[in-house]
C-alpha cells in the first residue's frame, strides 16, 4: 500500500513513522526543507527509542527510514493509496490542501485529515468526492498511541470508514469512529480541561506541577492536562483552541492568558524543551 502524508510537522513525521514501520511504502509532502531535515531526525531518534523501551521487535531504523521518500511536489501523491494530511490546524490551509489532493489524487483514494478540531464536512465541501474523505486524529506521539479517533463526516461512505479502518489495523492501530462536529470528542473535551486547568495557574490557585499532581494522584491520569499540553506542543493546543472557540462562539475555548504567552515565547512544550514544565 502506498501511504501519502502532507506535512513533515511533528505528527506528520509520526505518522510516517508509523506507516513505514508497518511496511508501507510513504510518500511525505513538504515545501520547507528545515522542516524535513527536522522531521528526519525525529523520526530517528523516534525509532531508536523504541527500541530501547523494546516496543520495536520489526524492522531495523535503516529500513524503516528507506520506505520514506520526501518531495515538495503534491503531484507526486497520484498513486497514494490512503493520504493523510498533518498541517497546521488552520481552515483556510487544509481548504487549500484538499482542493490540490482531488485534483492530483487517484480517483478511489481516501483523503483523510489529520485534524484536531475542525468538522470534517468543512474540509470534503472542498473536493469533488466528499464521501471519501474521512478524519482520523492520530494524538501525538503517533508511534506510540495505540488507538485513534475515526471521525465520519455527514457524507463519508461505509466503504470509506472500512478502509479507513483497514488502514489503521495494518498499523497495528484501532480506530473509533464518532460523528462530526467541532473538537469532535477527544478535544472537545481535552481542551476544555487544560484551558481550564492553565486558568487556575493564571488565577494564582495552583502551579503547573500542582495541577498534573492532582490529576495524576487523585484521578488517575497518566499524564496531568498540562503535561499532556506540552506533549501535544503548545502551539498546537493554541491553534485548536482558537479554532474551536470560532466555530463554537464559545469563549470557554479562548487560550488562557500563559498559554499565549508560552506560545509568543517559542516555549512550545517537549518539543523545545520547555512550555508549562522544564524538559531541558
Amino acid at each position: 500500500m502506498s501511504i501519502g502524508v502532507v506535512g513533515a510537522g511533528t505528527m506528520g513525521a509520526g505518522v510516517a513513522e508509523c506507516c513505514a514501520h508497518s511496511g508501507h511504502d510513504v510518500i511525505v509532502v513538504e515545501s520547507d526543507p528545515q522542516a524535513v531535515e527536522v522531521a528526519r531526525k525525529r523520526m530517528s531518534d523516534s525509532l531508536r527509542l523504541a527500541i530501547l523501551l523494546g516496543r520495536s521487535a520489526g524492522p531495523k531504523p535503516a529500513e524503516v527510514a528507506a520506505r520514506v521518500r520526501w518531495t515538495d511536489q503534491m503531484s507526486e501523491l497520484h498513486d497514494a493509496t490512503v493520504v493523510v494530511e498533518c498541517v497546521p490546524e488552520r481552515i483556510d490551509l487544509k481548504e487549500k490542501i484538499f482542493a490540490e489532493l482531488d485534483r492530483c489524487c487517484a480517483a478511489d483514494a481516501v483523503l483523510a485529515s489529520c485534524t484536531s478540531g475542525i468538522p470534517v464536512h468543512l474540509i470534503a465541501a472542498c473536493t469533488s468526492r466528499p464521501e471519501q474523505v474521512v478524519g482520523l486524529h492520530f494524538m501525538n506521539p503517533a508511534p506510540l498511541k495505540d488507538t485513534v479517533e475515526v471521525v465520519a463526516g455527514p457524507r463519508t461512505s461505509q466503504r470509506t470508514l472500512d478502509r479507513a479502518q483497514e488502514f489503521l489495523t495494518s498499523l497495528n492501530k484501532t480506530g473509533i469512529i464518532v460523528g462530526d462536529g467541532p473538537g469532535f470528542v477527544l478535544n472537545r473535551v481535552l481542551m476544555l480541561c487544560i484551558a481550564e486547568a492553565a486558568a487556575s495557574v493564571d488565577a494564582g490557585i495552583a502551579d503547573p506541577e500542582t495541577v498534573d499532581a492532582l490529576f495524576e494522584g487523585c484521578l488517575g491520569h497518566p499524564m496531568g492536562p498540562l503535561r499532556t499540553a506540552d506533549l501535544i506542543g503548545l502551539d498546537n493546543v493554541h491553534d485548536t483552541m482558537t479554532t474551536l472557540r470560532a466555530l463554537t462562539g464559545d469563549d470557554h475555548y479562548r487560550p488562557p492568558e500563559s498559554l499565549t504567552a508560552l506560545v509568543d515565547a517559542g516555549h512550545l512544550g517537549r518539543k523545545t524543551g520547555r512550555g508549562f514544565h522544564d524538559y531541558r
